[in-house]
């Protein structure tokens, strides 16, 4: 079979697949359940990199003794907004959840919540958690540092992570705006993705182990690094870097995490730091109560009339004009929602391996 092949699923099934592979490793049920749905998530609004491809990953990590299956949370430094939490080396698709409760419900209680995490791992796409603020009427931060595999401008080794930062802000009749990206050029799961398929990349995504532009993702496998968003400084490659800086210290200094390129990696076959700075990788959630700066229907319209005045700009040529922030996952979700979620045949296979090992169950249908 073809490997660009497209098998489709529907998202209650890989839900229930992936919520018994939890399981499995002695991950309470509702956690479980917390971390398949974060990665269905992703799929559903056609974020292929983050969602159940990661599975096997996670499966690694958590046979290899990798992952803490029950850990014990603990907000270790607090004052009235903010927290610290140290994650006890839980699985990042339930650790971050649950820290961003938290700076949802300092917001509530104080007009805006700030939580830095450490000690924990990959928390899925960033896009996650101001989802879950606008589902309380807030606007919602996140951001996580990762491993190194982003080259410094002018730098021809990996120094820091790929570093997303997601924000949200609800409308009122409108769907709201969620803005969600990595600080690198792309991210690194979408050079896995063009690998499984054995696509070239664009120019601009990687350097080989030399620093010289490549459009092989395979020279990113064998030592090469990405590039910040922007590529080159000509392109605004050091707004990327510095983005890239920002998420790494809010989430590792501020937090007691590791950084930059001593974040631990979250594939078993990834490169180990040579020294430790800190503990695991770490996240920073923030969540904002609107009514303490304007009353929130009013903001809410607001965020409708600039949608629309937006969607009315003139179109550049051979576009149909821009798209607010959000649209595409949105569309996506509502397409995948009704038709399935599609898979290339790289990742059933894993998903099919994983069931071999673990006896749970998995058709491809």
């Amino acid at each position: 079979m073809d490997d660009k092949e497209l098998y489709s699923f529907p998202g209650a099934y890989l839900r229930d697949f992936c919520t018994a592979v939890f399981v499995h490793f002695g991950i309470g049920a509702a956690d479980a359940k917390l971390a398949a749905d974060v990665l269905v998530k992703s799929d559903l609004r056609a974020i292929e990199s983050h969602g159940v491809a990661r599975l096997h990953t996670y499966f690694d990590m958590l046979a290899a003794g990798r992952i803490n299956p029950q850990p014990n949370l603990k907000i270790i430094r607090e004052k009235a907004s903010v927290a610290t939490v140290d994650g006890d080396n839980g699985l990042g698709l339930i650790v971050g959840p649950k820290a961003n409760e938290i700076a949802m419900d300092k917001a509530e209680q104080h007009g805006s919540g700030w939580v830095s995490v450490r000690n924990t791992n990959h928390f899925g796409f960033a896009g996650y958690y101001p989802l879950m603020a606008l589902e309380r009427d807030l606007i919602g931060w996140a951001m996580t540092n990762s491993t190194k595999l982003v080259a410094p401008l002018w730098g021809a080794q990996r120094m820091l992570g790929t570093n997303p930062i997601a924000i949200a802000f609800p409308g009122l009749n409108e769907a709201p705006i969620v803005i969600d990206m990595a600080t690198s050029a792309v991210a690194y799961g979408k050079i896995e993705i063009a690998l499984r398929k054995n696509e070239k990349i664009p120019k601009g995504w990687i350097v080989d182990k030399g620093g010289r532009h490549t459009t092989n993702p395979q020279d990113m496998i064998d030592g090469g690094a990405q590039l910040p968003l922007g590529s080159e400084r000509e392109m605004g490659g050091h707004k990327g870097y510095g983005l890239a800086s920002m998420v790494d210290i809010l989430c590792g200094v501020l937090s007691g995490a590791n950084w930059g390129p001593f974040a631990p990696p979250f594939a078993l076959r990834q490169e180990i730091p040579e020294r430790s700075v800190g503990k695991g990788i770490g996240h920073f959630f923030g969540a904002i109560d609107i009514d303490g700066f304007i009353d929130k229907a009013e903001f809410k319209k607001q965020i409708d009339d600039w949608i629309n005045v937006f969607r009315s700009t003139k179109p550049a040529p051979g576009t149909n004009g821009p798209l607010i922030p959000g649209d595409p996952e949105r569309e996506a979700e509502a397409i995948r929602s009704k038709d399935g979620i599609p898979l290339i045949k790289p990742v059933v296979d894993e998903l099919l391996d994983i069931s071999r090992n673990t006896g749970i169950p998995f058709e491809v249908i």
